[in-house]
């Protein structure tokens, strides 16, 4: 009878073994890789007014960039890249993002490779083409080399990051950063290592959906010339709200940098490039930051929504004798169909990309500095 029965127990077990496994393989067979491929396409038309022959001749209309954007999945393992093609005076081609990630559940998961910095409010602290001034010292969109954790649950969401560098494209011994990037970094003689990155957030409100939040960074800057290292760190508190058809960002950041350079170089200013284009940072600032926007829904033909906007930042320098910089963009974003236009007055004060000589606006400024503006319209069918 002992016999018997374990028999009888045994080919039940094999039985359910071999039912179970058929369950499953239709299921893992289904399973198939997936891609979506994406992009866009921009032109761009700007009138400046520090520009006279560009005022003279009505502006300029020209192409903006074209890019291709990539994600792909399988076995809860999945892509993300975006490739953008600049003119060569913009930088030409380069990676904004590449990252690969894979979800431990509905509430976890990780990115390697070069994904966004956890830091402030994102994707992005502004509602504009062009950003805001926090962009450009490399504290709204920024992306690095590295490894990021998220959680992200019904009241609470957290990131935490250690990102080994920038995006590195030069392998020398004691070669710069390569300007030629989207997001800006630290280049020059100094390079941006050992990043590490902390954000909370906590959601609540539901008629007024409402997310506050902290940043925290801190990480080295290694010096070419003396081959010491120095660090940075920055601090953001931040607070964004969404009611209705109505979205409201304010932010606090300050930032340090502390570099350990050569003998006679300045330590209260720091090297940043992106597109091509470096210029100077102050190494110590507050940077202060409000912008607001509603939506509009209409029917006009293909044009599904106005979304107008006013987006303000300002940049207290630390260092005595430094002149602060200043940004404002009002403007309107028109959706029709993929067409995505941006029609912006973008106006700075100290402002390296709004009228001023470029290379230290961010950092020393000019105390007798003016105003300037550029009406700018972008257009671009994203696929």
């Amino acid at each position: 009878m002992v016999e018997k029965i374990t028999r009888v127990h045994f080919s039940k077990t094999i039985c359910l073994a071999i039912l179970g496994f058929l369950l499953a393989f239709p299921i893992v067979a289904q399973e198939k890789p997936e891609l979506k491929i994406g992009g866009a396409l921009r032109f761009n038309y700007n009138l400046s007014s520090w520009k006279d022959g560009q005022k003279k001749r009505g502006g300029d209309f020209g192409y903006d960039m074209f890019r291709i954007n990539a994600a792909a999945a399988y076995k809860g393992i999945f892509l993300n890249a975006e490739y953008r093609l600049y003119s060569e005076d913009f930088g030409g081609g380069f990676l904004k993002q590449g990252w690969v990630g894979y979800n431990f559940n509905e509430l976890d998961q990780i990115h390697i490779g070069l994904t966004q910095v956890p830091f402030g409010i994102q994707q992005y602290n502004s509602h504009n083409w062009f950003f805001n001034l926090t962009y450009y010292v490399g504290l709204e969109d920024d992306h690095d080399m590295g490894v990021k954790y998220l959680h992200t649950g019904e009241k609470f969401e957290y990131q935490l990051a250690f990102f080994k560098n920038a995006e590195e494209l030069r392998f020398g011994n004691n070669t710069e950063t390569s300007p030629n990037r989207y997001s800006y970094d630290i280049t020059g003689r100094n390079k941006e290592v050992n990043q590490f990155n902390g954000k909370f957030i906590y959601k609540f409100g539901k008629e007024s959906a409402s997310r506050l939040g902290v940043s925290l960074q801190y990480g080295g800057l290694y010096n070419l010339d003396t081959e010491e290292m120095g660090d940075h760190n920055a601090f953001a508190a931040h607070y964004e709200i969404t009611k209705g058809n109505w979205n409201g960002k304010a932010q606090f950041i300050t930032a340090s940098h502390n570099p350990e350079n050569a003998g006679g170089e300045p330590t209260d200013v720091v090297m940043m490039a992106a597109y091509g284009a470096p210029y100077e940072v102050a190494a110590d600032f507050n940077m202060y930051s409000l912008a607001i926007s509603r939506n509009v829904p209409v029917e006009w033909g293909p044009v599904s929504n106005l979304q107008f906007y006013n987006d303000f930042a300002f940049m207290q320098k630390k260092a005595s004798g430094f002149a602060d910089s200043y940004m404002n963009v009002t403007g309107v974003l028109v959706s029709a169909g993929s067409v995505y236009t941006y029609i912006d007055y973008a106006a700075g004060y100290n402002h390296s990309w709004l009228g001023g000589n470029f290379v230290d606006d961010f950092s020393k400024g000019n105390p007798d500095a003016k105003w300037e503006a550029r009406f700018n319209i972008n257009i671009g069918y994203y696929f």
